[in-house]
């Protein structure tokens, strides 16, 4: 199968540096302190955030700053035979769970929260590719939606390299393609690398520009879901 056409067009129509439309709903769950409802292409996820409670496990309980836990999971309905990441309690959720969890703990002002605890749920509604970008994203937001303190607005986007060219925001077809697949984070203002995985080998050039891309994926992004908190936060102050 030929992924990216002799024009440079990818199976769904995008080039090489194109990402995915979004879609955004904060406030998504009445109930919780914050949450988000995040569409990217095919791909959707939801996140929500409580918190700063009491430490459940007072053993874990810090005096000079919160703890933040992390649950991820994919939906049984989100998938029909994409079996990427399994049950709810298999390795890559554990895993996505305690990378995604360590991004969120160094991103919140834990230290203005002493001997409490932020506990931040996952669920990839539908999975379609790039679920733990999404799911980064999905949980930021759903922070900035529950008023916690951040250093920034954390961005995430995933890159890959498919028919000898880079492109950003692999799909599932595009991810089980047999290329490589790099997911990060950034910091948008300082640049900061905040989360770095990647699922297979490549050679250093070509790492340096799916990374570059990914990087560049990041920023796309960010300025998409900035103008969604700052069109959420104007029908806010509307009301």
């Amino acid at each position: 199968m030929e992924y990216v056409s002799p024009e440079g067009l990818r199976l769904d129509g995008r080039r090489a540096n194109e990402c995915r439309k979004i879609a955004c709903r904060l406030g998504a769950v009445e109930h919780a302190d914050g949450s988000c409802y995040l569409e990217q292409g095919n791909t959707k996820v939801l996140a929500t955030v409580s918190g700063p409670q009491e430490v459940e496990q007072r053993s874990q309980m810090s005096h000079e700053c919160a703890i933040v836990r992390c649950e991820f999971r994919t939906a049984n309905f989100a998938t029909s035979q994409r079996k990427d990441f399994g049950s709810g309690g298999d390795r890559r959720h554990k895993e996505a769970a305690l990378l995604i969890q360590q991004t969120l703990a160094d991103l919140v002002l834990v230290q203005l929260f002493p001997r409490s605890q932020f506990t931040v749920c996952i669920t990839v509604l539908q999975a379609d590719g790039g679920e733990r970008a999404v799911a980064l994203n999905a949980a930021t937001l759903a922070l900035i939606d529950a008023g916690v303190p951040l250093k920034s607005f954390l961005t995430a986007c995933s890159a890959g390299f498919v028919d000898d060219t880079a492109i950003v925001d692999m799909n599932y077809v595009e991810r089980t393609s047999g290329g490589a697949e790099v997911v990060v984070a950034v910091h948008p203002d300082s640049g900061h690398v905040a989360y770095l995985q990647m699922d297979s080998k490549l050679s250093i050039p070509h790492f340096q520009g799916v990374m570059s891309l990914a990087v560049r994926g990041c920023k796309q992004v960010n300025k998409v879901l900035r103008r969604f908190v700052k069109k959420q936060i104007m029908a806010t102050r509307s009301k």
